[in-house]
């Protein structure tokens, strides 16, 4: 069992989501960073999608009441595990009555924390993940307080190396967090000459208005040719849409399963990390790519788990 001393609003219970329920409206919400959270299961010998925490709001304290393999992965955060510190995306073996805690992050914007053996809420919809917009899922629908207690299912590790085990995340491919991959949208080519050089030519800047539904930005207005009357149709996270305002919208793991504004583009699944690690005042700029392109880059991300696969057993014995 584990015990929340601090947290905050945006601080919650997450899987990989629920993405089998789009067309009965409910969004496939999950980590955002989904691919730190894989990371850090297999680094603790749980299935991929075992429910951890999601820690957006810091600092952050929690207490480990019975030992377990705690992995920490995502933003890069000074932490503390008992006496010990605790790197980012590494594994180490907590004993009952230990505190964690991490301070804010000195490079993105979320930590991912696995548990040996999963935290062990009900499924809701099959996933145990927390849908804050909606309110449901996770630990009553809602964000982590403190003196919240979470129990963990049963571990498969036997033991661990006493300093623990790790991996370097840019042999995972992740780098370049500023470059995000988009496809074009279907009203791609309904926007201004001057709107389409501007998205695939100039920084934008990431908003204050942000959060897990959702992330604005800021720049050079995105103009269409002419006004557009869309019906409602459906979206998915990686969209890029532009309100009349022309300041980008992308929307994020919460995103609405549906909505009328014009798409421009769509961040390829390989990059949503990018989104979920960006910081309110960071730059980011796009590249626009072909669909052999995505794919290719959808195949190499999956490749990543492969690759954890291999080397997180030579650390753990089981």
């Amino acid at each position: 069992m584990i015990e929340i001393l601090t947290s905050g609003l945006m601080n919650s219970v997450q899987d990989l989501g629920r993405p089998l329920y789009l067309d009965q409206g409910v969004g496939r919400g999950g980590a955002m960073d989904r691919q730190a959270l894989t990371a850090a299961n297999l680094l603790v010998g749980n299935e991929a999608g075992a429910a951890g925490l999601e820690i957006a709001v810091f600092p952050f304290r929690m207490r480990v009441h019975a030992p377990c393999l705690v992995a920490m992965t995502g933003a890069v955060a000074f932490a503390q595990l008992g006496n010990r510190s605790f790197p980012a995306w590494w594994a180490r073996q907590a004993e009952a009555g230990d505190e964690l805690r991490i301070e804010a992050p000195s490079a993105g914007a979320r930590v991912l924390l696995a548990f040996s053996g999963g935290v062990d809420l009900p499924l809701v919809l099959g996933s145990r993940a927390t849908d804050l917009k909606s309110g449901f899922g996770g630990l009553e629908g809602r964000a982590l307080k403190r003196g919240d207690r979470l129990t963990l299912g049963p571990s498969r590790i036997r033991a661990v190396q006493p300093a623990g085990h790790g991996l370097d995340p840019a042999l995972l491919g992740r780098n370049d967090p500023t470059l995000l991959r988009i496809m074009a949208g279907a009203e791609y080519t309904e926007f201004t000459e001057e709107a389409r050089r501007a998205l695939l030519g100039s920084d934008f800047v990431v908003s204050r208005q942000n959060n897990r539904q959702g992330m604005r930005l800021e720049g050079d207005p995105l103009i269409l040719m002419r006004k557009l009357e869309l019906h409602s149709h459906g979206i998915m996270p990686g969209t890029v849409q532009v309100p009349p305002s022309g300041q980008a919208v992308i929307q994020l793991a919460e995103a609405n399963t549906c909505g009328g504004y014009p798409k421009i583009g769509h961040v390829i699944g390989a990059d949503h990390w990018k989104l979920a690690q960006a910081r309110a005042g960071d730059r980011l700029r796009f590249r626009l790519i072909d669909r052999a392109e995505a794919l290719a880059a959808e195949r190499a991300a999956r490749m990543f788990e492969t690759k954890i696969a291999h080397l997180a057993p030579l650390a753990l014995k089981t």
